[in-house]
């Protein structure tokens, strides 16, 4: 049996950007455009034009892609045309392919919202729709409240979605506004409009995940009869966020019974870039990725209980429910104090160290683990530190250098034009095959803002480390934790750092010491020692 075609229409530009605290860039529009289109999404909703200058600056200067290039706007106002509505003016001139307009279908919205009649609404619909498709254009149209809608008055709402349709939209979307929908209920008024007069495969489905169900209610629609899927990357998206197409895409490919009913623009060898995709936006939006999230987490296939670990060894089947390769992740047994025998092995393995079951170093390591976490180490999230353990143990870590001194201050003075500004220096010595060498930096960034005395030490100890300075100039750090694990004066400070380089690589490490700089400075050697072996750096 031939599969159904299935329509992948991501919205984190337009939708995705009402995320608190989100706004994009024209450069990172482009961006995150072209990498939507490499993996195969079908249409790339890419803002409002007119309603702000960076989206109509977006229109202007996008990319050329497969994907289908999308405007949206809204339906045209009461009392005056298609043709002579601005607004909607604004959205035809950007020229693009398709244009997704919303309208309301909920009857109070219509009346309450928009002080006009409902049969005022009916024909902003078909006039807006029947004008886009006379233009030429692909007519989407956004059925804003549909649920909702449907809930207050059926046969309503149900008549919105068939004039839009009959105007000749392409694809009339059901949009779950509120996000208090839930599956039962989706699937039940999805097939309700099929019913209606309105073909599955002209429907869309937008979810958002205010109950925490918009992926859950997005399937529920695709087996009712749905097939075009509206989401974000990362379930960006106001309030709650949208469908989350990096959930939502692994599991259309992997997942029965859509992969055997149904085919998207993705195909497996894309699937396993969403991962990359993923973190790629979150690079973007300087935020750090969520651990949890399904499938493209770092914690999503994290198996830190010894009898996990051991039965993964045996077959990875028995606590994954997909290999890891398939979305682009990884495999990862952490070290922990609840760690045992299975844990050490499974993770000297995954470094490339073979060594014997018997060798009485396991017993050691595990020890030297446990002890450290009593101190207030934790190497469940600080896999690189726990690796140098490992190797140290098992004389396995080269000394590159030695670090003789380092310094830290914090000065607060006031400029020529009487502001009270705050800057850190740095100093640190080290030395390299005996020569001694000496880096001073500052923590003022580009626009002169201060970062602090972490980031001016992280800096320093950078700058200039000889013969290893090409392997870590691509080094930097990306996220920056701090824990007090005990209270009172005998406070010890925990810091975890991520730091990330220009291969896509990214690794954790921990400091701990009742000084938050020592901490800090631990857990920075340790990242750049974890660089050094991985790229194959030799001790001069």
């Amino acid at each position: 049996m031939a599969k159904e075609r299935l329509y992948l229409y991501d919205t984190t530009l337009r939708d995705g950007q009402q995320t608190q605290g989100v706004q994009f860039s024209v450069p990172e529009k482009i961006a995150i455009a072209e990498a939507l289109d490499a993996i195969g999404i079908d249409y790339i909703e890419g803002g409002w034009p007119g309603a702000n200058p960076t989206d109509s600056d977006f229109f202007a200067a996008r990319p050329e892609t497969r994907a289908t290039f999308t405007a949206f706007g809204m339906t045209k106002r009461a009392g005056r045309s298609a043709a002579n509505d601005d607004v909607l003016a604004a959205v035809m001139n950007a020229a693009t392919p398709a244009v997704c307009l919303v309208g309301k279908t909920h009857d109070y919205h219509v009346t309450t919202a928009l002080g006009i009649t409902l049969a005022e609404n009916l024909e902003n619909i078909r006039a807006s729709v029947a004008h886009m498709v006379a233009q030429g254009r692909e007519a989407l149209f956004d059925a804003e409240h549909f649920f909702d809608g449907y809930k207050a008055n059926p046969d309503y709402a149900l008549d919105c979605c068939r004039t839009a349709y009959a105007a000749g939209a392409r694809w009339v979307v059901l949009c779950d506004t509120n996000g208090g929908t839930l599956p039962d209920e989706i699937g039940t008024i999805t097939r309700a409009v099929i019913a209606a007069g309105v073909p599955g495969d002209h429907l869309g489905i937008h979810t958002h995940d205010d109950t925490g169900t918009a992926v859950a209610n997005t399937l529920a629609a695709v087996m009712a009869g749905a097939r075009q899927i509206q989401g974000t990357l990362n379930g960006l998206g106001e309030r709650c966020g949208n469908a989350n197409l990096t959930t939502l895409i692994p599991t259309l490919l992997l997942k029965e019974p859509f992969k055997s009913l149904f085919e998207t623009g993705v195909s497996e060898e894309k699937l396993k870039s969403v991962t990359r995709l993923s973190r790629r936006l979150d690079d973007i939006l300087n935020r750090v990725p969520l651990r949890s999230a399904p499938y493209v987490g770092a914690s999503a296939f994290a198996h830190k209980a010894g009898l996990h670990a051991s039965a993964i060894l045996k077959d990875p089947s028995t606590y994954e429910h997909i290999a890891p390769d398939c979305v682009g992740n990884t495999r990862l047994i952490p070290m922990s104090n609840q760690a045992g025998q299975s844990n050490l092995r499974a993770r000297l393995k995954g470094m490339g160290i073979a060594v014997d079951p018997k060798d009485p170093r396991l017993v050691e390591i595990l020890d030297e683990i446990k002890e450290r976490e009593d101190r207030g180490y934790a190497y469940d999230g600080a896999q690189a530190s726990f690796e140098l353990v490992a190797r140290r143990v098992l004389g396995l870590c080269p000394e590159f250098f030695e670090v003789l001194r380092y310094r830290v201050g914090i000065e607060r003075r006031k400029t020529r034009d009487g502001q009270m500004v705050t800057m850190s220096e740095a100093v640190v010595v080290v030395s390299v095959g005996g020569e001694k060498m000496l880096s001073v930096s500052e923590s003022l960034d580009a626009e002169g803002h201060d970062r602090g005395p972490v980031n001016a030490l992280s800096k320093a100890l950078v700058k200039d480390l000889g013969p290893y300075q090409c392997l870590i100039s691509d080094m930097k750090l990306v996220d920056f934790r701090v824990r007090i694990t005990q209270g009172g004066t005998e406070a010890v400070t925990r810091v975890i750092i991520d730091s990330e380089d220009g291969q896509g690589a990214r690794w954790s490490t921990v400091g701990v010491s009742p000084n938050i700089v020592d901490a800090s400075f631990e857990a920075l050697l340790d990242a750049i020692w974890w660089k050094l072996i991985r790229d194959g750096a030799k001790a001069v």
